[in-house]
């Protein structure tokens, strides 16, 4: 498993597994499946609705919790609740995490920001991240975050290889965490004929090719999967390396094209939302 190291000197795996949209049962079984067959990093979020899950899927697993690297996410109705880190703590079954993002610039994100940066200095979670941030809304948070955060989470692919916002964390360090790093498991873009060409060459699939591209762009990435055979063929991908001309190859199929468009009032009237979290199995 590769590791790169944060701005703060902390080591994070390069890939894991992501929840997102999981029921309870399968995250459960996916994290204990995961985490058993070599995974070291798992990802969920308090809206996930399924952090209780992935805490029985670690325990489950038989993996020491120092060997897993857990990361979730604060929702914006959670930040301003003085109480929402040590509840995700809970929920998780878990003395600290390694990472803990705000999920969305909605809301006084600022006031959840404050939150991860108190839980950082108190030593409950190891890293800060964001999610979601670009323009002004990730320009606000730099220029008030007392600690620049460690990672951000965004769609990220060879389609949308996000450059502005990568330019603009350069100087933090801050690290760019993939979801969507299968393009939504478009078809044409993991078809695209560079990666059939270079799957033939290293004997290996599109998607493992893709996944390889991630690992060199300096990307994190946490391709969700419920299916074990997909997901130890994931993390088969450190047998290889693309060459410098194959990287400069893969660059031509960049169409700077999202899957998710994000819609600034849409996504404020969804992020107010109260998360019931007595309905979380």
């Amino acid at each position: 498993m590769e590791k790169v190291k944060l701005n703060n000197n902390l080591e994070m795996p390069t890939i894991g597994l992501g929840t997102f949209q999981m029921s309870s049962e399968d995250a459960e079984n996916a994290v204990k499946n995961a985490l058993q067959s070599g995974y070291q990093l798992i990802d969920t979020a308090s809206a996930y609705m399924n952090e209780k899950a992935v805490g029985r899927g670690i325990k489950e697993s038989g993996i020491s919790r120092d060997q897993i690297f857990l990361s979730s996410k604060l929702w914006p109705s959670l930040y301003n609740d003085e109480n929402a880190v040590d509840d995700t703590l809970a929920r998780l079954d878990t003395d600290y995490l390694d990472l803990l993002f705000i999920h969305q610039p909605s809301g006084d994100f600022m006031a959840g920001y404050r939150q991860l940066e108190k839980a950082y200095r108190e030593g409950k979670i190891k890293a800060i991240g964001i999610s979601n941030f670009e323009g002004e809304d990730l320009q606000k948070l730099l220029d008030e975050a007392e600690i620049k955060p460690q990672v951000i989470q965004v769609e990220a692919h060879p389609y949308y290889t996000q450059d502005v916002v990568r330019k603009t964390l350069e100087q933090y360090g801050t690290r760019i965490m993939a979801w969507y790093p299968l393009g939504h498991g478009d078809s044409s873009l993991i078809n695209e004929p560079v990666f059939s060409e270079l799957a033939k060459k290293y004997n290996k699939s599109n998607v493992q090719i893709i996944l390889r591209w991630h690992m060199q762009m300096g990307f994190i990435v946490i391709p969700g999967s419920t299916n074990p055979e997909h997901l130890k063929s994931n993390i088969d991908i450190f047998d290889f390396e693309l060459t410098d001309e194959e990287m400069s190859e893969i660059s031509k199929v960049n169409k700077n094209v999202r899957y998710y468009v994000p819609n600034k009032q849409q996504t404020d009237a969804y992020a107010n939302a109260q998360l019931d979290f007595s309905n979380e199995k």
